[in-house]
């Protein structure tokens, strides 16, 4: 990445949601983001190329338009874009989401769901022994 701290910034924010956001389990590539954005908002200039120079930090200042589609598109306000506290936050939900979409992860949320709270204990106990059995660092709330 080549550009200025916020152009880097941006490009860090907006390349997390290019990397998280899978439909069909594959990553959307910058025309195929650029091409749904003009079909919902048509007066939005964007291009696949546009949105490489900003995923790459050549090019940091998109118009407020752009990043409120962006914003929309990928499903987070767009205080994402300019507030390194609120990116933080969506991050780590995001990556939180990210893990339980992991095969299993979600089999196992979906069970303790309605889950009184001394079986709840247990079953973390359990799920962290089999962590510290295999070798996995333990899970830091």
């Amino acid at each position: 990445m080549t550009g200025t701290p916020e152009g880097l910034a941006l490009a860090k924010r907006l390349e997390a949601l290019f990397c998280r956001s899978r439909p069909e389990g594959r990553r959307w590539t910058n025309n195929e983001v650029a091409n749904r954005i003009k079909e919902k908002h048509p007066h939005v200039r964007v291009s696949g190329a546009y949105l490489s120079a900003l995923r790459n930090g050549s090019r940091a200042h998109p118009s407020q338009e752009l990043l409120s589609a962006l914003a929309e598109f990928f499903g987070v306000s767009p205080a994402y874009f300019v507030d390194p506290d609120h990116a933080e936050r969506v991050n780590a939900q995001l990556a939180g989401l990210e893990a339980l979409s992991q095969a299993g992860v979600r089999g196992v949320a979906l069970r303790a769901v309605g889950l009184q709270q001394d079986s709840l204990e247990a079953v973390t106990a359990m799920l962290d022994q089999v962590r510290k059995l295999q070798g996995l660092p333990p899970v830091e709330e």
